[in-house]
């Protein structure tokens, strides 16, 4: 196997092998492409495809396939052979620069919500060379953008590399500004963390819900959970840490920087974060660790659960976005500098991303909405609905000291003016991380904690970087039309702070007093669902500035409406039909099954001494034979209200009865279930409960 440096990156084109296999003329020709967007000609094009064929097929590759992420949220894939027939009969391989460009898989199943018609099942694919291509199995992977025959995007990349771009453009403005000549590319950078729970295949395989939904709709509490903390950071257990090892072995191989790995707070629950990287790279690494992280897990009897909320009464799993912003030159815009001219500058990149957040709060929520988030957001793991930034004690102090003109009473009193050479230092890291906070700063990256361990990291990062982009336009602008350069900056940021500071709070986000105050005080948007949320997506504001900078049109919003409310009540549909056949074909019938089975044991003891009162019994049957009438009674209603959503006029209407609905008929025969669960013998129950699946694997 030899050293990790040895094998990393063995499976990807990356710039090592682009520059072994390509002349110097290809080479610098395809760099320019990918640093500076030149128009990639079709001759570098058939070089570039020649050389990555015959590394792919040194490499066992026979296979090569356009990779991209579809409005699913998982990534496609269609896989042609390289041959090619010969004349004697017998084949040759062969790619052309033509192949590696552009595909044409059918686009009619996807979803388009209302983009394109079912018959109209033409779509392309586009290579995108700021991503790696790379081998999985014996298939070369090349990532690319999807969009329609009309040239709507139908995928999640090309909005991000949109964004990406409009970001570049306003950040390079105010880089300019500043003075900054040099500096040719700005881009945003991410490290996601990625939180998943590990069961065994056997338990899960006994599991419809797990099966069909990824969750457990029914459970028991178990005598133990999470309430020891024991299982944070501790000693992993062999089986784990066997999958780790080899998970690691293979994200390696495919150059994903798999950094960390240890045990979460719940039992079975685990984390896997890497160092950070460029968003559309680390948007592509992220959807790959998904995908291997449940092979390697199948390969160990395991199964991989990236399930918000698998399992209820323990911790959810999300999935932490790092974010930050640098240039090509390795500056990272968002570490406080050790002079006042970085720190101005600073001041103004950290205002640009407060005044995003706080205006574009909505879009944010959207970015994360999902059926199965919505269990996890607001609850002790997990951020609350309502968006706020968490800044820490120093650099609040600081933003304080700039809005009143006052001395910083900080490392030492000195009057706030930017620009200035007497503009205090403050350090990074001063102040304890707050785990609350949907949206902390800490040190040099803002940490967005939102996120559901299932989600494309894309939609998250498009939304932060143009509301950014947004704000950078604006600033610019005004920038550009001042007299007095350090006047206007200094003005521009007091005004910011004063703007926006009810998006910043640095307590408790789990408070009810926070809420309350939030929404009531504040004026801050608390959209605790999905069907809450996603209509703001079409909001003027929204629609202004997402089309504004080029990353969506109007009918790809309008789109994105659509699919994700369609995603959401399907996703609830299957586990409310789940639920039903399982109440109605196992659960019941085991609780009548044991209710039968204890009626003939009463019977038994009374035949044998009539003077018994067969108390235990009798009440026994009486319990259960009660439940079991409530279990089939409620599994009616809901099956019911899973009819009825048919007669909603629209999808927004279905969401909302849903919401209403068909979420608490769940919860109500849920509740029963779990009920009968704690009544029944263990040898009659037709699944494994909690404590199997969460403390099986050893």
């Amino acid at each position: 196997m030899g050293t990790v440096s040895d094998y990393f990156g063995s499976l990807v084109f990356d710039d090592r092998v682009m520059k072994s296999k390509l002349s110097a003329e290809v080479y610098g020709s395809l760099r320019k492409t990918i640093e500076e967007g030149a128009k990639l000609d079709i001759r570098v094009a058939n070089a570039v495809a020649i050389a990555m064929k015959d590394w792919a097929v040194a490499h066992g590759a026979t296979h090569f396939t356009h990779w991209f992420q579809p409005l699913t949220g998982i990534t496609a894939e269609k896989h042609d052979s390289f041959i090619t027939p010969s004349p004697d009969g017998g084949v040759i391989m062969e790619f052309s620069g033509k192949e590696l460009i552009k595909g044409e898989p059918d686009a009619s199943s996807f979803p388009s919500g209302g983009l394109r018609a079912t018959f109209e099942a033409r779509g392309y694919t586009a290579w995108d060379p700021t991503s790696y291509a790379f081998i999985k199995g014996k298939t070369l992977c090349i990532p690319t953008a999807f969009c329609s025959y009309s040239g709507h995007a139908l995928d999640k990349k090309t909005p991000l590399l949109r964004s990406m771009e409009a970001l570049n453009k306003q950040a390079l403005r105010i880089l300019r500004l500043f003075g900054n000549t040099s500096t040719k590319h700005v881009h945003s950078s991410v490290g996601p963390e990625q939180e998943y729970f590990l069961i065994t295949k056997e338990m899960c395989d006994q599991r419809p819900d797990l099966r069909f939904t990824g969750r457990t709709l029914f459970g028991a509490k178990p005598p133990k959970g999470q309430e020891m903390d024991d299982h944070y950071f501790g000693v992993m257990k062999p089986r784990v840490a066997a999958f780790m090892e080899e998970l690691n072995h293979e994200l390696w191989k495919l150059g994903v920087l798999a950094k960390t790995e240890h045990n979460e707070v719940a039992p079975a629950q685990h984390e896997l974060a890497p160092i950070y990287t460029t968003t559309n790279v680390a948007t592509d690494h992220n959807q790959l660790t998904m995908e291997i992280m449940q092979k390697v897990a199948a390969k160990h009897g395991l199964v991989c659960l990236l399930h918000e909320k698998p399992f209820a009464g323990v911790n959810g799993s999300g999935k932490h976005n790092n974010w930050s912003i640098s240039t090509d030159e390795g500056q990272n815009l968002l570490s406080p500098g050790e002079t006042p001219y970085e720190n101005a500058q600073f001041l103004l990149f950290l205002c640009a991303v407060i005044k995003a957040v706080d205006e574009y709060q909505d879009l944010l929520r959207i970015s994360v909405a999902t059926a199965s988030n919505d269990h996890r957001l607001g609850a002790n793991e997990a951020p609350p609905a309502v968006v706020s930034i968490f800044l820490g004690d120093e650099l609040s102090a600081v933003l304080e000291a700039i809005e009143t003109d006052s001395p910083y009473q900080g490392m030492e009193k000195t009057q706030m003016k930017l620009g200035v050479d007497v503009l205090p230092k403050f350090n990074r890291d001063t102040t304890d991380r707050n785990r609350t906070s949907p949206f902390a700063f800490t040190g040099n990256k803002f940490e967005f904690r939102m996120l559901g361990s299932s989600n494309s990291i894309a939609c998250a990062n498009i939304m932060l970087n143009t509301a950014v982009a947004e704000s950078l336009r604006l600033y610019a602008d005004r920038l550009q039309e001042a007299d007095d350069f350090k006047a206007t900056l200094h003005a521009m940021i007091r005004e910011t702070i004063k703007e926006h500071k009810r998006i910043i709070f640095n307590g408790n986000g789990y408070d009810e007093k926070w809420i309350q105050e939030a929404t009531q005080k504040r004026g801050l948007h608390n959209y605790p669902t999905t069907p809450d949320c996603i209509p703001h997506l079409l909001d003027p504001k929204n629609v202004k500035m997402l089309t504004l900078h080029k990353v969506y049109s109007v009918e790809e919003l309008k789109s994105r409406y659509e699919i994700t409310l369609e995603n959401y009540c399907k996703t609830v549909m299957i586990e409310a039909n789940t639920m039903v056949d399982m109440a109605n074909t196992q659960i019941a019938p085991a609780v009548s099954s044991y209710c039968a089975d204890l009626a003939r044991a009463a019977a038994a003891k009374k035949a044998w001494d009539p003077a018994l009162t067969c108390g235990y019994e009798t009440d026994l049957v009486r319990k259960l034979s009660t439940l079991t009438d409530k279990i089939v009674l409620q599994a009616d209603k809901l099956k019911s209200a899973v009819i009825s959503l048919e007669e909603a006029p629209d999808i927004g209407a279905e969401s909302i009865l849903i919401r209403d609905n068909v979420l608490k008929l769940m919860q109500e025969l849920r509740q029963v279930c779990d009920e009968a669960e704690t009544l029944t013998a263990k040898s009659y129950w037709p699944y494994p409960s909690y404590a199997d699946l969460l403390f099986g694997v050893q």
